[in-house]
């Protein structure tokens, strides 16, 4: 029971000086930017240079791979393999031998917050891949807002207009925003158990205009354009700002059902726009994808006859992220330390 409590005690001085230095080095960290009073620091990049170096990344992890022991060994086998098949064979070996295979990763939140990460990303592969590579995303998402998404499945876009095959594997859940992301693929691949559909548009706003009123609390909105607000979160609102607020939603609705129908034309866009969601195994018969599988099994086939190479760009950390993943750290295994001494002490049990 004492070395429990003292274990707590020292726990808490603990947190206390921690929190002390990291005080300490944030007021530090701030006198070093304030610059007698002048506001943030403007930090400038060059796109050029940006790009340039990213190519050469990736020229460079290309060149490694040619002479990696791996593919030594894929060259000798084709080599072999040449002895044993007629010429045309051996030429359909060789251009399979060069194909690449690009993998990207997007795990959308309300916001598509990594679609300018991903924009990124296929404008440095568009500067390496040929017509003969593949770029394969393994898309997680169950949508967010409309125009996020819709900036996410423009740059996905990108990778068609450019001639580059596109393969999106759905490990999980890809609906509403993440579907219109996946439905641009020329080849799209769920899981039996993955959520994909939801092709509809919703939104609700909250009104406290009664519990205002009964408070005797006013609320005045100006606005200069007859639509400019059809609903509101305080003020009251009428049947022609309602109706107007529906025929906005219709009008995204239609916009969503176009885009699909477009990049897969042979869906029954009326039957499947319907809001609703379906797993793997019921969306292939609905035609919503066009295999059944997960990312893992599909990049392991292309490990037999094709380069596969991960891209993803990672931000570099600030010293205050670092600091803060540290002290987090330490106070959870602080924690950690005294819920173990007090279990080992009995002491929840008196």
């Amino acid at each position: 029971m004492s070395e429990a409590l003292q274990e707590l005690a020292m726990f808490f001085v603990q947190l206390v000086l921690v929190a002390v230095v990291v005080g300490v080095l944030a007021s530090h960290l701030l006198r070093r930017r304030d610059d007698g009073g002048a506001p943030g620091k403007l930090q400038l990049d060059d796109l050029n240079a940006q790009y340039d170096r990213r190519q050469k990344q990736l020229e460079k992890s290309v060149e490694n791979q040619e002479k990696s022991e791996g593919w030594r060994k894929l060259t000798s086998w084709l080599k072999k393999r040449r002895n044993h098949n007629n010429s045309q064979n051996m030429n359909q070996a060789e251009d399979e031998a060069e194909a690449r295979v690009w993998v990207l990763d997007f795990n959308g939140d309300m916001k598509a917050s990594s679609a300018g990460r991903l924009g990124e990303e296929i404008s440095a592969l568009l500067g390496v891949a040929s017509s003969n590579d593949e770029v394969v995303l393994r898309l997680e998402s169950p949508g967010g807002l409309v125009h996020a998404y819709g900036h996410a499945a423009a740059e996905l876009d990108r990778l068609k207009q450019a001639g580059i095959s596109t393969t999106v594997c759905v490990d999980r859940v890809a609906a509403s925003g993440g579907y219109l992301m996946a439905c641009g693929a020329d080849k799209l691949i769920a899981a039996p158990f993955a959520v994909l559909g939801s092709i509809g548009v919703i939104a609700q706003v909250p009104n406290i205009h009664r519990l205002l009123k009964r408070h005797d609390i006013d609320v005045e909105l100006h606005t200069a354009g007859r639509y400019k607000r059809t609903l509101t979160l305080m003020g009251e609102n009428d049947e022609a700002g309602r109706e107007k607020f529906q025929e906005d939603l219709e009008v995204v609705h239609q916009l969503f059902k176009r885009y699909v129908a477009e990049r897969r034309p042979a869906l029954d866009i009326e039957q499947v726009a319907s809001g609703e969601s379906w797993h793997g195994s019921d969306a292939l018969s609905l035609g919503l994808i066009d295999e059944l599988g997960t990312s893992e099994q599909y990049l392991i086939d292309k490990l037999n006859n094709s380069r596969v190479t991960a891209v993803r760009l990672v931000e570099r950390s600030t010293l205050a992220s670092r600091l803060g993943m540290a002290v987090s750290l330490g106070v959870e295994r602080g924690a950690q330390r005294v819920i173990e001494s007090l279990d080992a002490s009995g002491w929840h049990k008196r």
